[in-house]
């Protein structure tokens, strides 16, 4: 835990929490990649299985647990599955923004990022009624400038970066500038990294058991716990939304859920909280490093 945030108070009654979240990209973030990938049609088939199969059965889990989680939508994956989307709303979940086509964003300029996040929000408040209030960089790849046009568009969070254990305020580095709040991801926490493989476009070829990635989330959850922090999942409906990958989620949100004092909540509502107890912002700048 920073030493800034070391006072971190979670609502009373609670010691510490924890969010599902899920990414749901379907076919978008491999056509950024490589819009040729839109010929190969398993690949194809392989991302919108998120969408099509995998949603539904996490939302039948969600429902049967009783958990309210955060699903960030990249306006592509809302434009070609409004039905879905609307499903996720009808069911109590949060919309968050995931870029227009996932797309990278590092080294965009400001201008042509400043396009892609109006794209995006566009799409999503067509179809939800609201402007989303959360953020996630595609890949977790946020530039410099990225917080100041968040907070300019109104977000009230994002959960990109990976330095802390507890949400903090971020404070972009411009004037006058409007604070958000940042809630931190951890690679060890995304099932890409236990499950994501397709020949040719991603992934080692080693796809690891689900009980493996149920070890340890489970460790990764209990231990945050028992130091008052905060444990986000990110988990991609074209994996964890297949059946074993699933069942050993429904597994762990059972485990996650009997921590004595664990709060579990959508991002929003963390953001909402941590808005109330994080008063001293945090400045994020470029090193200044000279390269001889």
């Amino acid at each position: 835990m920073s030493l800034q945030d070391a006072e971190f108070q979670w609502p009373s009654g609670y010691r510490a929490a924890a969010s599902f979240t899920f990414d749901v990209d379907a076919e978008s973030c491999a056509l950024a990649e490589d819009p040729a990938t839109a010929d190969r049609m398993s690949l194809m088939g392989h991302q919108s299985y998120g969408p099509r199969v995998g949603v539904p059965r996490l939302l039948r889990i969600l429902r049967r647990q009783g958990v309210r989680a955060t699903f960030f939508v990249p306006g592509m994956t809302a434009d070609t599955y409004p039905d879905m989307v609307r499903s996720i709303v009808d069911e109590g979940h949060e919309i968050a923004h995931h870029g227009y086509m996932h797309e990278r964003m590092q080294g965009l300029d400001a201008a042509t990022e400043a396009s892609i996040l109006d794209r995006g929000i566009e799409s999503l408040q067509r179809l939800t009624g609201r402007l989303p209030t959360g953020y996630r960089a595609p890949w977790w790849e946020m530039n410099w400038h990225t917080p100041e046009l968040l907070a300019e568009r109104g977000f009230r969070y994002d959960s990109s970066l990976l330095d802390d254990d507890v949400p903090y305020r971020l404070q972009p580095d411009a004037v006058g500038a409007r604070s958000l709040i940042e809630i931190p991801v951890d690679w060890a926490l995304d099932d890409w990294e236990q499950y994501a493989f397709f020949p040719g476009w991603t992934g080692s070829g080693v796809i690891e058991s689900p009980m493996k990635a149920l070890e340890m989330w489970s460790l990764e959850a209990t231990a945050r716990h028992a130091e008052n922090g905060c444990f986000v999942l990110t988990n991609h409906p074209f994996l964890s939304g297949r059946p074993a990958k699933a069942y050993a989620l429904e597994r762990l949100i059972e485990q996650v859920a009997q921590l004595d004092g664990m709060w579990i909540a959508p991002l929003e509502d963390i953001a909402a909280h941590a808005e109330t107890v994080c008063t001293t912002g945090r400045t994020h700048r470029r090193p200044g490093v000279q390269f001889v």
